[in-house]
């Protein structure tokens, strides 16, 4: 999809929308696209993690967020959607493809949803027994969209007398 994107855009055009940051190690990539007309932002990245890599693509529409994991391979894995529902302000998640409400991912689009406000779709291939690279993908996920802007401020309380 990025690929298809970044195919339709004039060849003089792709070198100020396309920026590829490489790291400390080879793993440690960066693809972004600017906003398009219907306002989608694209980005995809790769780390290393417990010598795995997790690889990473999100897509940021109006009032919404998908978001992949990858572990070692380009594999979509379970599909999760989670959004807030009225009039109780709880988080509601099912299972779009494959595994259950209790797997791996489940639980990081749950918080996600809350961090971000926005309703999210995301797409797991993490292990299933691998509950510190699950908190490690999380982690990662959460402080990019943190720094992409795509997380409510957090309320700020009245300073006490």
């Amino acid at each position: 999809m990025v690929l298809e994107k970044i195919n339709d855009l004039a060849i003089e055009d792709k070198e100020s929308i396309m920026s590829t940051e490489i790291g400390s190690s080879s793993s440690n990539q960066r693809l972004s696209i600017e906003p398009d007309e219907d306002g989608a932002e694209i980005t995809c990245f790769s780390e290393e993690v417990r010598d795995v890599t997790l690889h990473f693509q999100i897509i940021r529409l109006q009032k919404q967020i998908y978001a992949w994991i990858g572990c070692n391979s380009a594999k979509i894995g379970h599909i999760y959607a989670a959004a807030f529902t009225r009039p109780s302000n709880s988080v509601s998640i099912t299972s779009i493809l494959g595994g259950s409400s209790d797997n791996t991912g489940s639980s990081i689009a749950r918080r996600l949803v809350m961090k971000t406000g926005l309703n999210i779709v995301l797409a797991c291939n993490i292990p299933k027994n691998s509950p510190m690279l699950e908190a490690d993908a999380e982690l990662i996920l959460v402080k990019k969209l943190i720094s992409l802007g795509y997380t409510r401020a957090k309320p700020q309380l009245p300073p006490t007398p």
